[in-house]
This record gives structure tokens, sequence and C-alpha cells, in this order.
């Protein structure tokens, strides 16, 4: 039985190769919705992302509707990332402008009618931006928690941070979202900085995916070769998101533990960082599974045979 999922996205280049792993995935993942949220760049701009990638996946990827969401965090103004993806968040891509518009209604109240129309624990949601949407539902709508299967996230980290020395850009953009995920008490995911920073596809992986011939295979090229700005280290591209996608298809190549994580909500330097009790000294009941390794190798070789079934 195929796996139900919603996938919430500020694309983004990894949320777009994550978007895209995940449409070369059908057989496995019902995909539903595609919900977007403000994160890399502003939420009218990856709102469009969103449908750019669809885009490239042809006839069959229009079936599944986009809705925006929402605009800036529950709390801190929005901080975006421009400065790593680019002015629209797909530097790199070379995609035409969105060849439909966003479904009507909001994302929030997307996540929530999908999830009330679903079974007791039907679906999964799988965030790969800031938690916003996901914190507004569950705030919102209680009712619908005993119907999400799971929360796979991308989000958070081991050690040091990638926005902050603290924190990790999705959790620091809105922790107090985070902070109301991670207390919803249904089971978590966290495939955070750890593991994903082991998931650097290289130049030779690159590409191959540039040679694959395909329409998306040229922007995936495209968005992972584009010139990086100074820091962010040039041995290849972490693939973050697709790290989610990733566990969903193949979970035997990840590991992990089960840990209690709690977000930072000040406006200090530690904003946004995910304490995670890996040694079980604070007694407190794990509420999220945390990935901290992954067989990088295996998980890049069966992407690319599953992107290579895209236009």
């Amino acid at each position: 039985m195929r796996e139900a999922i919603i996938i919430d996205t500020d694309p983004g280049q990894d949320d777009a190769v994550a978007l895209l792993l995940a449409f070369a995935s059908r057989d496995r993942l019902d995909l539903r919705a595609i919900t977007t949220v403000a994160g890399n760049v502003p939420v009218g701009q990856t709102t469009a992302n969103a449908l750019r990638i669809r885009d490239l996946t042809g006839a069959e990827g229009a079936s599944v509707p986009v809705y925006a969401g929402a605009g800036g965090p529950l709390l801190f103004p929005l901080e975006t990332a421009e400065f790593v993806c680019g002015p629209d968040g797909l530097a790199g891509a070379d995609l035409p402008a969105p060849a439909s518009e966003a479904t009507p209604g909001h994302a929030v109240e997307a996540i929530i009618a999908i999830c009330r129309a679903s079974p007791d624990h039907g679906v999964t949601l799988c965030p790969l931006g800031p938690l916003t949407n996901l914190a507004l539902a569950i705030r919102l709508a209680p009712d619908i928690l005993p119907k999400v299967k799971r929360i796979v996230l991308m989000g958070g980290a081991l050690g040091l941070g990638n926005m902050t020395p603290a924190a990790e850009f999705n959790i620091h953009v809105d922790p107090h979202a985070a902070a109301i995920v991670f207390d919803c008490g249904r089971p978590i995911v966290m495939v955070g900085l750890g593991v994903t920073l082991q998931a650097i596809a290289s130049h030779e992986q690159v590409a191959r995916i540039g040679g694959l011939g395909t329409a998306a295979g040229r922007a995936i090229h495209g968005m992972l070769t584009r010139p990086r700005p100074g820091g962010l280290g040039t041995s290849g591209h972490p693939m973050h998101d697709p790290c989610v996608i990733g566990f969903l298809l193949w979970p035997e190549l990840f590991s992990g533990r089960d840990c209690h994580v709690e977000a930072e909500t000040g406006t200090g330097p530690l904003r946004g960082r995910t304490t995670i009790d890996w040694h079980g000294r604070l007694r407190r009941e794990p509420n999220a599974y945390v990935v901290s390794s992954v067989e990088a190798a295996a998980l890049f070789n069966r992407m690319i045979e599953r992107l290579t079934t895209l236009p």
C-alpha cells in the first residue's frame, strides 16, 4: 500500500530535488498535496517554485494540488536565504514561469481537510522548511492528530547549525512552530544536519544526473552546479531535503535513536537550537527518532535510478 503524504516546503534547490524524487516514486508514495511556506524565499516565490517543479513532471504531476501557506513565522520576522539559493530560490534551474496557479485555499486549511478525510493514522506529514503551517494546523485543529501517521521533517542539528552556530535554518526561522510540532504527541522522525551533511552529492553523482537527458535531470544538474557563496564548501552539494523522501522509501539506509528534542524559542544566540538528549540524561520521554547516519552512496544510487523515470 502506498504511503499517503503531504509535502510542506519552501523550494529551495534541495527541496526541488526532494519533490522530484517524490514525483518519481508515485508507486510507493501517494502525494496528496504540496503546501508551501515562507522560508528560503517569501511564500509567493516558494509557491511559484513548487508549481515550476510540478510542471517538470508532466501530465501526471499536474493532478497534485499546490496550496500557498504561511507568509511568515508565528512570532519572529521572516528571515530568508537568497544568499544561498539565489533571488528566486532555484538559481541554476533555468525554469520558466509556472504554467498554472496554485489551488484556491490556504495550505493550513488543506492540511486540516486532507487529514480529516483520512482514516486514523492515515497521513504522513513531510515538512522540508519552517514548521509554521504544521504548527498552525495543529493549534487550529488538534482533532487531526489521530489522523497523522507520523511527521518526517528536515530540521535541527545534532551539532553546529548552518544559520547560526547553534541553529539549523528551518528551526531558526520559526522556533515557536518547531516547539509546537515537537510537543504534538505524534511520532516524529527528525532528519537534521547531523545526517544530511553526510548526504553530499559528489561531482561524479551530479554529472550522472546531468547525463540523464531529461528536463528534470538538466534542472537538477543546473541547481547543483550553480556558483555558491564562499564558506559553503566545494566538495559537493548537500542533499538535505531529499533525505526525508529517502527515509520514506529506504529506511534501512538510515539509523538513529529515540531522543527527547526541545527547540529553543528565546531571542538570544541559542534561538532555534535543537537540544537533543542523545544519552537520555534528562530522563524525559523521547518525542522524536533522531536520524544520525545514512549510507550515502546507496542513497544516491537509488535516487538517481528513480529520477530516470521523470520526463
